[in-house]
């Protein structure tokens, strides 16, 4: 899931370099009918991103799972809920910062 996001990002050349996009995961596991099963993932990335690309970043996150082979595997089965915390960095933090 982590990698469609960071493609779709890539799209809108949005960098996802390690030091600035991450995902916090939990997985969901519960009795249901005497089974243990995962009935729920949840997904927290945070990114930071360069000045004017916070709200182009959020509204990938309206679309990547679409795309992601994954979620698309177990869907019906598990329920995915995904969330994001975007910050941007100021012009001033990316002065000599390079865009890739």
């Amino acid at each position: 899931m982590m990698g469609t996001l960071a493609r779709v990002l890539a799209e809108k050349k949005i960098p996802t370099h390690t030091d600035r996009f991450r995902a916090d995961v939990q997985g969901i596991v519960e009795n249901v009918e005497g089974v243990l099963r995962i009935t729920r993932i949840l997904v927290h990335y945070s990114l930071t991103t360069p000045p004017g690309n916070g709200e182009e970043a959020r509204a990938c996150l309206d679309h990547y799972i679409e795309g992601c082979p994954a979620a698309m595997s177990v869907q019906g089965a598990i329920a995915i809920e995904h969330s994001m915390e975007v910050k941007e960095r100021s012009a001033r933090e990316t002065r000599g910062v390079s865009p890739c």
